[in-house]
Order: structure tokens, then C-alpha cells, then sequence
């Protein structure tokens, strides 16, 4: 259902989302704020979405039927994370709009198309190589280098499905130890620091940013983020012109997540990208006039953007596994805002909720 103009949806409409986890359970929720339903399309039952969802689809993305259904039960698709089927959307986006549409995720699902993307657009990246050979793996290390990353080329997050290889490392070891028949090697980056920056395009083509995080890991899950980054001016900048470069040139409608490698003499290269909300946005729930999911679904619904404007100094915290049992204490802080997923168990290494902690601007804790 369009407006009179036939711009934006009204509300009443209904967002399909590909996907049941936690950051389709937040995009439910700031739909709901601005008056949409969702319904969500996950093969597994009753997940972090489902909860907060006016309608699921329990089916195989490969279901045809199912997602016949779907398509006519929703005004708009998106999917909350980037490994969906291709042929999954582009099946839908021959029923429905689907925003972002299947370009994106052919790119971000594969590191080896979306590196080559990358610099096709003048966006540099550390040197890569495709190997699929324990042989390709190693004449790839005497071109690129050691230490090196060997990295599944598609799935893996979290450091899954990545190895690294040091100046004594086992070629044949590794690319076992990766898990997979494909791979890409990475050079080594020795960086100062990873950002990201978030950028909304609309259905106008107007864009948006973020400003930077600067984000820390631990075990290769993110842990926090940290709003404003310890950058230049011209650093944040130059970030943010190579994300608004990067969802120009995909044609997208929706977010757009840049992780970034800030090296020791200053430059930029791009690492990953991620066309949906991303958890190095989830500061901007508390911490800016519009959160990166009400953009979310402004942009993809054909709404005006919101602004981006900080109002506060912030860190971000992911609770990860029984990090969660101790959550409850957080509600005592005065500066802190709780936000939990809805998942049974804690596991290890599983996102269970994050703390948003606000700081009056310039009070941020170096």
C-alpha cells in the first residue's frame, strides 16, 4: 500500500523479512514504532523475530510455494542477514519489492566477488587470491606474503572458517583447518584499528552516514564499539565517502555496513561488507535522533531518511554467552541501555543482547 504519490508505504503495510534472528527482531520492533507489521520467513520456528512479528512462514528458502505465500501476504522484502539464497530473491523480486535487491547479496556472499568488486570501484582492500588448491594456496603465499589470512569464500563469520597462516605455517594444514573447497588468501594488515561506518540510501537515492565506530574483538567476535572513533576529521570523512561510493555503485536500497582497516600511516582499506543493519550500528538505537533499524525501515519502506544527529558520546558492549546471566545489573546503571535478543540458551560465542552506555559529549572514557 503506497501513499497517494505512489511514494512510500502507509502504514498498515507489511515488510517481509528472510530471516528470524536478532537483527530482524529489532527491525520489528522500529517497524512496529512507525506503524508496519512484519512477517517473517525463517526455516526455524519461534526465533528472536518471530517473538516481536505479526506473522512467520516456517519453510526451506528453497520453497517455492512457501514463498509464493509469502510474497503475497507482505508490500516489501528484505532480508536481516546476507547469506539468503540469491535465487531466493531474485524469485521474490519477480513478485514483490525486494529491497535490498539481489545484487547485494551476490556481492557480500562472497569474499571473493565482493574484494573484486571493491577495487573495481577504487576501493582499496588488502591483496587477495582465489585458491581452491592446497598447490593455489601456496604459490598465493609467495605472492602475497606471510602472515596471511586463509578465509572460506563464502559463510564463516566470527572467525569461523578463517586461519592464520604464520612464517612457519603448514599450507596443507591450513587450508584443511579452513573447512571449505574454496578460499581467498588476504595479506596481512597490520592496522591500528578497525572502524565501520553505516550509511542509508533511500529510494530517491539520497544518502546518509553515521559517524565511525571504532570497534574491538575478542575471540574474532566483535566485543564493543566506541562512538567517536579515535580518528581525524578527514579520516571519519574519507570513511564515509568510501561507503556513500561503495551503496552508490550497488544501486542499494537499504543499509549498508563498511568494516575498515585504518592502517598505521593513515589509509583506509576496505575488509567486509554487509548490505542490512550491522551490530557495530547498534549504538545508534540510543545514542542518535534516528537508529540505524528506523533508517532500516524508512529507506526500504521509500520514506524520508531520518537524521543521524549524536547526541551523545557512547560504547557499545555485546553480551555474549553467559555474559547475559549478569545483564540485569546494567538496568542499575544510570547510563545504560539494556537491549536482549530473546534467545533460550546461553552458548558460547552466541550474541545474547548488548548494553548501549551514553556519556555527555567529550565524557567518553579514552
Amino acid at each position: 500500500m503506497t501513499d497517494s504519490d505512489g511514494n512510500g508505504l502507509l502504514p498498515g503495510s507489511v515488510i517481509g523479512i528472510l530471516g528470524g534472528g536478532q537483527l530482524g527482531r529489532m527491525t520489528a520492533l522500529a517497524a512496529a514504532q512507525l506503524g508496519y507489521r512484519c512477517h517473517i520467513f525463517d526455516p526455524q520456528h519461534g526465533g528472536p523475530a518471530a517473538q516481536v512479528a505479526a506473522g512467520e512462514t516456517n519453510a526451506g528458502y528453497d520453497d517455492i510455494a512457501a514463498l509464493n505465500a509469502f510474497a503475497d501476504a507482505v508490500d516489501v522484502v528484505t532480508f536481516e542477514f546476507e547469506n539468503v539464497p540469491v535465487d531466493t530473491a531474485r524469485h521474490l523480486a519477480r513478485r514483490v519489492p525486494v529491497r535490498p535487491g539481489p545484487k547485494s547479496l551476490e556481492v557480500a556472499q562472497d569474499r571473493i566477488v565482493e574484494k573484486a568488486f571493491l577495487n573495481e570501484i577504487g576501493v582499496p582492500t588488502a591483496p587477495y587470491a582465489g585458491v581452491e588448491t592446497v598447490q593455489e594456496l601456496t604459490a598465493a603465499l609467495s605472492q602475497i606474503g606471510r602472515p596471511a589470512v586463509l578465509k572460506t569464500v563464502r559463510l564463516g563469520y566470527d572467525g569461523k572458517g578463517q586461519v592464520m597462516i604464520g612464517p612457519e605455517g603448514d599450507p596443507a594444514a591450513a587450508f584443511t583447518a579452513m573447512g571449505a573447497s574454496r578460499g581467498i588468501l588476504e595479506g596481512w594488515i597490520d592496522f591500528e584499528m578497525e572502524i565501520s561506518v553505516i550509511v542509508a540510501r533511500g529510494l530517491d537515492g539520497a544518502m546518509i552516514s553515521y559517524d565511525p565506530s571504532e570497534n574491538r574483538h575478542d575471540s574474532h567476535i566483535l566485543k564493543t564499539s566506541r562512538v567517536p572513533a579515535r580518528i581525524t576529521p578527514a579520516i571519519a570523512e574519507e570513511a564515509c565517502g568510501i561507503a556513500e561510493r561503495i551503496v552508490t555503485a550497488l544501486e542499494l536500497v537499504g543499509l549498508l555496513a563498511v568494516e575498515l582497516f585504518v592502517t598505521r600511516d593513515g589509509k583506509l582499506l576496505a575488509n567486509e561488507i554487509a548490505p542490512r543493519p550491522h551490530n557495530s550500528g547498534h549504538w545508534t538505537m540510543d545514542a542518535c535522533a534516528t537508529g540505524q533499524f528506523e533508517q532500516f525501515v524508512r529507506a526500504i519502506c521509500g520514506l524520508p531518511l531520518g537524521a543521524v544527529t549524536r547526541h551523545a558520546d557512547v560504547t557499545m558492549t555485546n553480551l555474549i554467552g553467559d555474559e547475559v546471566n549478569d545483564s540485569y545489573s546494567v538496568l542499575a546503571e544510570p547510563n545504560a541501555r539494556l537491549h536482549l535478543y530473546g534467545k533460550n540458551e546461553p552458548r558460547p560465542g552466541r550474541k545474547m543482547g548488548h548494553v548501549n552506555r551514553l556519556y555527555q559529549p567529550g565524557g567518553l572514557p579514552r
